[in-house]
């Protein structure tokens, strides 16, 4: 059994650390970006005894750090380093300035390193093999935590309800769920999110961007993995296995709901009457039978809606809409946002096409 996540993108770009200018030509092959990971410049810091880095005495030097004696010292916060390259890219944790820029999806990062990793995304390029079953993996951190498959290991535990994780960042992810936090917030529709990915994907919904390219049909998504389940059903790859039976799955989340077969695990209860389900879909159609109060009636046909946004949407189909979205390409104007979007990508497909034609 293989080990991706929904948060998949999320967890494979979060686990790097800062990036030693000196290694960035080493991107390729896990001991180079081992290198890229690992050998940044640490601030130094005067020590226990009062001496700063230099072996004098912390009361007896100048008030105002200098670069002195090779040490250069940042404006925001005094941390020193010994190299002028290590201290500009501190400085870019105060400033958030990213110079880096993806030519091909416009992503920036405040490190050369991070933006060599990413490309990779759009080239293909999977550099990290599992030794155990052949699976191959974009990014080396990707690569450790599926090995924990095989190896069984789940370090991380929820103090709640002792769920078990192989890492930090979905263990975080998970405790949302008992808090109710969701401390990522839309700037432009309000909504909130558990996670900085699914923030970042439903933004995407109001831009149209789809940055992620199918290399065998040239179809656009909004998320990496959403590409990669769709690449899926060009390759016939099926990486989940149950452990039980055996049968395979292209989407670790078929497989989980098939686990709970075996397990007898049913998770989502019902509200009102306590009814328990394995699924969340099974859940949301039993819900459906519930009455649900709908205080919002269209005046001209009575239909009611369970929210105002609902009966808003529902009477443009009486009076036409007012068309607010336009296409900036082809002029087109439409009654909801979601049919723009819907639209625009007719064109970046056609666009996407035509490049690969070219190429």
């Amino acid at each position: 059994m293989t080990v991706t996540s929904k948060n998949e993108e999320e967890e494979e770009t979060g686990y790097l650390g800062s990036v030693s200018q000196t290694h960035l030509k080493a991107s390729n092959g896990s001991k180079d970006e081992r290198a890229l990971i690992n050998t940044r410049e640490r601030p130094d810091s005067p020590s226990d005894s009062g001496k700063s880095p230099s072996g004098e005495s912390a009361e007896s030097g100048p008030e105002t750090p200098k670069a002195t004696g090779g040490h250069h010292h940042c404006s925001h916060c005094g941390k020193s380093f010994t190299k002028l390259g290590n201290l500009n890219r501190h400085e870019r944790t105060h400033t958030r300035e990213k110079p880096f820029q993806c030519s091909q999806c416009g992503k920036s990062f405040n490190e050369l390193g991070y933006l060599l990793i990413h490309k990779r995304i759009h080239s293909g390029e999977k550099p990290y093999h599992c030794s155990k079953c052949g699976m191959t993996f974009t990014w080396l951190g990707s690569l450790k935590t599926h090995e924990r498959i095989h190896t069984g290991e789940n370090p991380f535990q929820c103090s709640h309800c002792g769920k078990n994780f192989t890492q930090l960042g979905n263990l975080n992810r998970h405790k949302r769920t008992h808090t109710g936090e969701k401390p990522y917030h839309c700037s432009q529709c309000g909504k909130d999110f558990r996670g900085l990915m699914s923030l970042k994907q439903h933004e995407r919904t109001h831009t149209g961007d789809e940055p992620y390219h199918c290399s065998h049909c040239g179809k656009s998504f909004r998320g990496l993995m959403s590409l990669k389940q769709h690449e899926r059903t060009h390759t016939g790859e099926k990486p989940y296995q149950c452990t039980i039976c055996g049968k395979r799955f292209t989407l670790l989340k078929s497989m989980k709901l098939h686990g709970r077969i075996h397990t007898g695990e049913k998770p989502y209860q019902c509200s009102q009457c306590g009814k328990n389900f394995r699924g969340l879909v099974n859940l949301k159609q039993h819900e459906r039978t519930h009455p649900q109060e709908k205080p919002y009636q269209c005046s001209l046909c009575g239909k009611s809606f369970t929210k105002l946004e609902g009966l808003t949407r529902h009477e443009r189909t009486h009076t036409g809409g007012d068309k607010t979205y336009h296409c900036s390409l082809c002029g087109k104007r439409f009654n909801w946002l979601r049919h723009l979007n819907k639209h625009e990508r007719i064109h970046r497909r056609r666009r996407h096409t035509t490049a690969l034609i070219v190429e």
